[in-house]
């Protein structure tokens, strides 16, 4: 199935966020590195899927009416054995059933851990004034405390990519700081371009959302993708 495929299969049905097996068929057409990951529908499934995708597990949430899936208690990290995924599984689904009972939960996605290294956030709008425009800067759960961003128009050159890494203050700390050594910049540079060319190639994507990005000194990997549709 091509790219412009799964959007169209998307943009037939009334939600307007794409659900994150659809995300991750969209990153995998733009070669952007992911987890591993596998999408189940029930408990059994996600016991007997775990041992291939390997402990240290991130179990997440899969419903198209929950956006924000840790606020409703959709998101379990660091699970070890399948003692601890059978007892967060069932504690998932009866918070979530609590918290948003008109929630439709399609399943749970199994995605291997990715410890260490430094959270980004790349993103991108259609900007109604300028366009595709692409984001860049501190992610994970600082990115509205701190607000270390950096913007350029899509589609962007690698060279521009990298001047929008510089202008943050996050960089310092990607080049590298207390014997730690430098992150993969380059790869993470790709990956700006990489989003820039999605914008401007499907302009019926409203938004992108890839947060956090873990940058370490040999790969940039997007833990957590997001794509909103134009209504």
């Amino acid at each position: 199935m091509s790219c412009t495929d799964i959007l169209e299969k998307y943009l037939k049905s009334e939600n307007t966020m794409i659900p994150e097996e659809g995300a991750k068929e969209i990153c995998n057409y733009f070669h952007i590195p992911l987890p591993r990951s596998v999408v189940v529908k029930n408990k059994q499934e996600c016991l007997e899927q775990a041992e291939s995708i390997g402990f240290p597990l991130v179990m997440k949430i899969q419903s198209r009416q929950i956006i924000h899936k840790s606020d409703v208690g959709g998101v379990v990290v660091g699970i070890r054995n399948l003692d601890e995924l059978s007892a967060y599984y069932d504690s998932m689904i009866q918070s979530i059933s609590k918290k948003m009972p008109e929630a439709v939960i399609e399943g749970v996605m199994l995605q291997h851990m990715v410890s260490g290294g430094i959270e980004t956030i790349i993103g991108g709008i259609q900007d109604p004034l300028f366009g595709p425009t692409v984001m860049f800067g501190l992610g994970g759960i600082y990115v509205e405390a701190f607000k270390d961003v950096a913007f350029r128009l899509a589609p962007l050159s690698h060279e521009e990519a990298l001047r929008q890494i510089y202008e943050t203050k996050i960089y310092k700390i990607l080049q590298g700081i207390r014997g730690k050594g430098p992150c993969d910049i380059e790869g993470l540079s790709n990956l700006i371009v990489s989003t820039g060319k999605i914008l401007t190639t499907f302009p019926q994507i409203k938004e992108i959302d890839f947060n956090p990005v873990i940058c370490k000194e040999n790969e940039c990997v997007v833990v957590d993708a997001r794509f909103i549709l134009k209504k």
